[in-house]
């Protein structure tokens, strides 16, 4: 069979169609910021975001309709309300898509690491690529304006050390050690994420117009709310800088940009997402204090993701990815 005929995997498959869905969705988020920036250099970068997911789009698009499968209907301009008040501040803006990038460009690589025609392969690395170069940008604009949070620093040890004996894994009872710089990189990352998950929260809350989904979102918000106390609580006892809040980036406006099946889908996404970042948080944990939080927070993010699926499906707004053939259903008799 020729290499140009191949078929595409299940894996494949599942890859692209996640990356059409979700970037469509935070495509038509930066649609609207990129309305409402005034800094020219935001502006900017966000400017190139959307042009490189326009290209990004349209291949993922062929690759699916060259193996037969339909285009998910994922969101478009239909999705975003057009000259609506301001939101979020332009810094909040720029805080959004350097976290989405991070996002992105974890999913490149799993997309990536799961595709094994050349073409994909070929595909997913620029992607990674593009997406690189949006958190060098988003990185640095977020220095040069003085609001990119670092994590701890360090003072270095004299020589390498081991561990000894189970006092390492303590953290309930007796002297806590403490914290590995293992261990801050994914407490760092699980509450950047946190932080803004809460944020969006809050404005998604304020603008939508059904009760059942502000209901919802402010649970959200509460659940994050906790979580990111529980993990600030486990930094401030090693006397470590807590990452700032961005509440205070989002607006009092009442005006929707964006329809209500993109907000609580952006929500849910974020939810998801967050726990491959819990468990790897989970699996960097050697404290068991640290251990307790994680698997608390994965459980709770359990019960909170289903009542999301509830609404979703209730209101008919949650895609179905491409399922394997029924093959019970296939054999039945004619």
């Amino acid at each position: 069979m020729a290499k140009d005929n191949i078929k595409l995997t299940s894996s494949e498959i599942g890859t692209l169609w996640g990356q059409y869905v979700n970037g469509t969705a935070v495509d038509t988020v930066n649609k609207y910021m990129l309305s409402i920036i005034e800094d020219e250099k935001i502006k900017s970068v966000f400017e190139d975001a959307i042009e490189t997911f326009a290209k990004q789009k349209q291949q993922l698009t062929t690759f699916l309709e060259k193996d037969g499968f339909p285009i998910p209907i994922g969101f478009s301009e239909s999705d975003l309300n057009k000259g609506t008040k301001r939101l979020f501040s332009d810094i909040f803006c720029l805080h959004y898509l350097h976290i989405m990038t991070l996002h992105g460009v974890l999913g490149h690589t799993t997309s990536l690491t799961t595709s094994v025609r050349k073409d994909l392969r070929y595909f997913y690395d620029s992607c990674d690529n593009d997406g690189k170069r949006m958190y060098h940008q988003t990185t640095e604009l977020l220095l040069e304006k003085g609001h990119f949070q670092r994590d701890p620093y360090f003072y270095p040890n004299t020589n390498p050390e081991f561990i000894e004996g189970n006092k390492f894994l303590d953290g309930f009872f007796g002297e806590k050690r403490p914290l590995a710089a293992t261990e801050i990189v994914a407490l760092s990352q699980n509450m950047k994420k946190k932080i803004l998950g809460k944020a969006l929260s809050i404005g998604f809350s304020q603008v939508t117009k059904s009760e059942e989904i502000r209901k919802f979102l402010k649970t959200a918000q509460k659940v994050s709310d906790e979580q990111i106390q529980s993990f600030g609580k486990i930094l401030h006892g090693d006397n470590l800088p807590i990452p700032m809040s961005w509440e205070t980036e989002v607006t009092d406006s009442q005006d929707a940009p964006f329809s209500d099946k993109l907000m609580l889908y952006h929500v849910g996404f974020l939810l998801q997402a967050a726990q491959s970042y819990h468990g790897a948080g989970l699996s960097s944990a050697m404290r068991i204090d640290l251990v307790t939080t994680y698997e608390k927070i994965i459980l709770k993010n359990l019960t909170v993701t289903k009542d999301w699926f509830d609404i979703m499906t209730n209101n008919k707004w949650l895609e179905q990815p491409p399922l394997s053939p029924n093959r019970k259903e296939i054999a039945k008799d004619k």
